[in-house]
């Protein structure tokens, strides 16, 4: 195996044409320094310094050596160094894939395109699907950020708070359920619309209704929460869905931008937890730095969405099931 310290050195010697000079250099010992030439030569094949008279002189072969080993040294050095440096966001050319649920990217994808490619317009963002929480696409590079709540993760992975959620009930703005005081049984006695993208219809909702001898009728199932908020338009089905799917508007009797009104649970839930993910090969790099601080910044100012941001910043979240 070669040893790249040799590389080191040979840029020394050739540097200082000196055994005493490249030791000096390199805070080594003469008799150090010349048993590293001896090895270079060995390396090499050839003397690389000669003597004439009272110096050294570098053979065709070192002298032809000198500028590319410098280089080379110069270059291993930029590898095993901190990076520094701003940032440069006007030269930023760079794609980055973000996986986060269809409730997410109606809310800020919009306002999280505007500020980034405000800052750096050669970025691109590529919004990938979030079919299930397989952790691989964020081990082997294929995502570099996700958003959403932190299931079992692979330990390595970092973890970002962004903010925190609840489910409410979504209702078209005529619902007859909206009259009157809502209590467990009446929303219990409704019909339901809940959303799941594997075989299970129930959560904690229903958890807490069973607590009170209660069950909802779940009639339709669909796999996001802005087909479940269409349905509830249409229909006089109930629709659990998170407050932030309903784009920041607090519940309320009324209808909202949508045609749909809102109203909270009778019953209490789980907050739901919303995070962002990476793996850590990205802790250092300046770029997805920028675009996690910038996604904060646009998370952060939604004041319908109470955020506390833990001293820190990279906490652990707890997680939610739904529907």
């Amino acid at each position: 195996m070669t040893d790249l310290n040799l590389l080191v050195a040979l840029d020394a010697l050739l540097a200082e044409g000196s055994v005493v000079g490249a030791a000096r250099r390199l805070g080594l010992s003469k008799s150090a320094m010349s048993r590293t030439l001896t090895r270079l030569r060995d390396a090499t094949g050839d003397p690389l310094l000669v003597r004439a008279g009272r110096r050294l002189v570098p053979t065709p072969r070192a002298a032809a050596l000198r500028d590319r080993v410098q280089g080379l040294t110069r270059e291993a050095r930029d590898v095993l160094s901190p990076q520094r440096g701003e940032l440069d966001l006007g030269s930023l050319d760079r794609t980055f894939v973000i996986r986060a649920s269809e409730g997410f990217l109606g809310q800020f994808s919009a306002p999280l395109i505007a500020a980034t490619t405000e800052a750096a317009p050669g970025i691109c963002l590529r919004f990938a699907p979030k079919p299930d929480k397989d952790i691989e696409p964020l081990r082997d590079g294929r995502i570099d950020l996700e958003i959403g709540v932190r299931g079992a993760s692979a330990p390595e992975i970092r973890t970002l708070f962004i903010f925190r959620d609840s489910f409410v009930a979504a209702v078209r703005a005529d619902h007859p359920l909206l009259d009157g005081t809502m209590t467990p049984e009446r929303y219990a006695a409704g019909r339901h619309v809940v959303t799941s993208r594997k075989a299970v219809f129930t959560g904690p909702v229903d958890d807490a209704l069973a607590g009170l001898g209660l069950r909802r009728a779940i009639v339709a199932v669909v796999p996001s929460h802005p087909e479940a908020l269409r349905i509830a338009r249409q229909t006089d089905l109930i629709a659990l869905v998170p407050r932030s799917c309903l784009h920041g508007v607090a519940p309320s009797r009324h209808a909202t931008a949508q045609g749909l009104a809102s109203f909270d649970l009778p019953v209490k839930t789980p907050e739901i937890v919303v995070s962002a993910m990476w793996h850590p090969r990205f802790d250092a790099d300046p770029a997805h730095r920028w675009l996690r601080g910038t996604l904060m910044a646009v998370c952060r100012p939604s004041g319908t969405l109470p955020l506390s941001l833990p001293s820190g910043s990279a906490a652990s979240a707890g997680s939610s099931r739904a529907p």
